[in-house]
């Protein structure tokens, strides 16, 4: 495989008993060094295949593949520490009892020093706009800052790639922007993303390729 390869799916079919395929024998190649968005209409299988390329979800029938290994051999833990996901709903990304809590958990779990983790959550907290509202519990927070911070929780544990699942909910045009910025800046430290959108302004600013799926089909691919 190519280096600059770093997600596979081969023939990928993923559905639930007694229903439709939401992925339907789906072959596709994610490169590193660009930003995927995919688009299509609610019920398409989008975030289903999100899932799928996380490890989030398993295939019933296919394979996935991480920087050439299949992710069938490896632990969402394992896989995690080289992708960072984001969940639709943001809230399930949260279980401390406050902001700077959640995200100093990863990172004091892991053994960092104190010093590097208030370092690392001061960043995040001035980056994200979120110090007015360190001390307070993440089911609390506006929707926008809900988003924010499930994005500085993923990003705490420097992942080299990002699944982002609908990343500007609850957003609104200030705060797309400053989002846009923070990920043109992981861009250039070399960090892929795949994006799942509906927001055109948002996809048009930072995409090099688009791929749009139907009923779990790739029905258009071509980067721009």
């Amino acid at each position: 495989m190519n280096r600059l390869n770093f997600i596979e799916l081969r023939n990928v079919y993923f559905g639930y008993k007694k229903g439709k395929p939401i992925i339907n024998n789906l072959s596709l190649i994610i490169r590193k060094d660009e930003v995927t968005t995919i688009l299509g209409p609610n019920g398409s299988g989008k975030t289903t295949l999100g899932k799928l390329m996380m490890g989030i979800l398993k295939p019933i029938n296919g394979q996935v593949y991480i920087s050439n290994e299949d992710i069938s051999e490896r632990t969402l833990a394992q896989i995690g520490s080289k992708i960072g996901y984001l969940f639709q709903n943001p809230e399930k990304h949260f279980f401390c009892n406050t902001v700077e809590e959640e995200l100093g958990f990863v990172l004091r779990f892991k053994g960092f020093s104190e010093a590097y983790l208030m370092e690392r959550v001061e960043g995040l907290l001035k980056l994200l706009q979120l110090e007015d509202v360190r001390k307070s519990s993440p089911l609390l927070l506006s929707q926008g800052e809900k988003q924010r911070l499930a994005i500085a929780t993923i990003l705490v544990n420097n992942p080299e790639y990002l699944i982002l699942d609908e990343p500007t909910t609850g957003l609104d045009v200030e705060r797309k922007k400053i989002l846009i910025e923070l990920l043109k800046e992981l861009i250039e430290k070399g960090i892929g993303m795949t994006i799942i959108s509906h927001d055109h302004f948002f996809v048009e600013e930072l995409s090099h390729r688009v791929i749009k799926i139907h009923r779990g089909e790739i029905i258009h691919d071509q980067r721009i």
